[in-house]
């Protein structure tokens, strides 16, 4: 069977097949770093809030501290999990989802905040559907590439089904609504399509109808359209003080830090200035408190842990496990698209979102989920490292 990937061997190499246990290393460090980096900012930018609120400044950092031992759990318990079992049951874990995502839609299950209806309240724990639809969509259209490869290049049938399941998945999304998800979903199918071999003008035409769709839809919206406006001028009067006064307090709060910060705790923005500092906007504080040299440590993380998850697919797609190789890139699309829009919303680049930032955002569900898709990651790599090498004179 030919490989299918249009990744330049060149650009990306496979430093896993060289050195196998200082990446599985890697890979931990940097989930590892970020999640102490996160428990450490989360506190810092909460600490105010949460006094004031229940009266115990380390409110926020004992919840988080709980979930990360949860999630540390719950990855370990993942990457004990062969592949093959979540690859035999990815359909089930689909329609699960699915599911969630409607019945967060449904009054009295649902639990709204700020007018958006995303979580499902367990009592003890909040849970977010949009964060597991996003790994099961991926985990089912590994196993759907892999068991249709050639049809997905040739046919249009088997081309649209992985879009008709991301379609329904994004209209469930927009009624919660919850735009940041919706569009990882549909980024993240489209670029596994054309990892899968689809042609690139079926692809490109497909992403210019999602944006223009997704375009006819904001602007049926008064309240995206304002958020839009505070984007393109966030300094203005009207903004500064309504829709664009998250961004221009988080403008602030890295004009502060300059290169090298105020030093930890020294933050004057999450005084009360910036709104949900210690969530959505934790990496402002981050700049205020540890400049751009602390931004960059963060930013250079995550890079090295996409970097990471497309080798371990290029390995994988090497010695011919499609499924793995699939999984891998999508855990890579998952973890480049979430800190890219939190980052992009934090600097500006972005209109303002509501998305976590994987391992530093306070929040129980994206912190878990982000725990077991690394171990996925992890459990990915060590499975292909002990798979046969291939010759792919012959594979051809």
């Amino acid at each position: 069977m030919a490989t299918i990937s249009r990744i330049n061997a060149g650009v990306i190499s496979d430093p896993l097949a060289r050195d196998s246990g200082r990446s599985l290393n890697t890979v931990l460090l940097v989930v590892l770093s970020l999640l102490g980096i996160g428990l450490l900012m989360m506190t810092s930018a909460s600490v105010e809030i949460a006094n004031s609120s229940t009266g115990d400044p380390f409110y926020y950092f004992k919840r988080q501290a709980v979930f990360a031992v949860v999630g540390l759990f719950a990855g370990a318990v993942t990457l004990a999990l062969p592949l093959s079992l979540w690859r035999r049951f990815s359909l089930l874990l689909l329609l699960g989802s699915g599911l969630l995502l409607v019945a967060v839609l449904i009054p009295g299950i649902g639990h709204s905040v700020n007018g958006s209806a995303r979580w499902i309240d367990l009592g003890f724990f909040n849970l977010q559907p949009s964060e597991l639809a996003k790994l099961f969509i991926v985990m089912y259209l590994a196993d759907f590439l892999e068991r249709n490869q050639a049809e997905v290049r040739e046919k249009w049938r088997e081309f649209f089904i992985p879009l008709g399941i991301a379609m329904v998945a994004s209209w469930l999304l927009q009624m919660e609504p919850d735009h940041g998800a919706l569009v990882i979903v549909m980024a993240t199918t489209f670029c596994l399509l054309f990892l899968a071999g689809a042609k690139l003008m079926r692809v490109v035409s497909l992403v210019v109808l999602a944006v223009l769709a997704f375009s006819a839809v904001a602007i049926t919206k008064p309240h995206v359209l304002a958020r839009f406006n505070s984007f393109l001028d966030p300094w203005t009067a009207e903004n500064v003080t309504g829709d664009g006064y998250q961004l221009a307090q988080a403008l602030i709060a890295f004009g502060r830090g300059e290169w090298f910060g105020m030093g930890l705790g020294n933050s004057i923005q999450k005084l009360y200035f910036l709104p949900e500092a210690h969530t959505d906007f934790v990496l402002a504080i981050i700049g205020e408190e540890f400049g751009l040299v602390g931004v960059g440590v963060v930013v250079g993380l995550f890079c090295i842990l996409v970097v990471r998850a497309f080798a371990i697919g290029r390995l994988a797609e090497t010695k011919q496990s499609f499924f793995a190789a699939y999984l891998a890139y999508g855990i890579g699309l998952l973890f480049a698209g979430q800190a890219l829009i939190n980052i992009g919303v934090n600097i500006g680049l972005l209109p303002t979102k509501g998305l976590t930032l994987p391992f530093l955002s306070y929040g129980g569900a994206s912190l878990i989920i982000s725990c077991v898709i690394a171990a996925l990651l992890i459990r990915v790599q060590f499975e292909v490292e002990r798979l046969p090498s291939v010759d792919m004179k012959s594979a051809r």
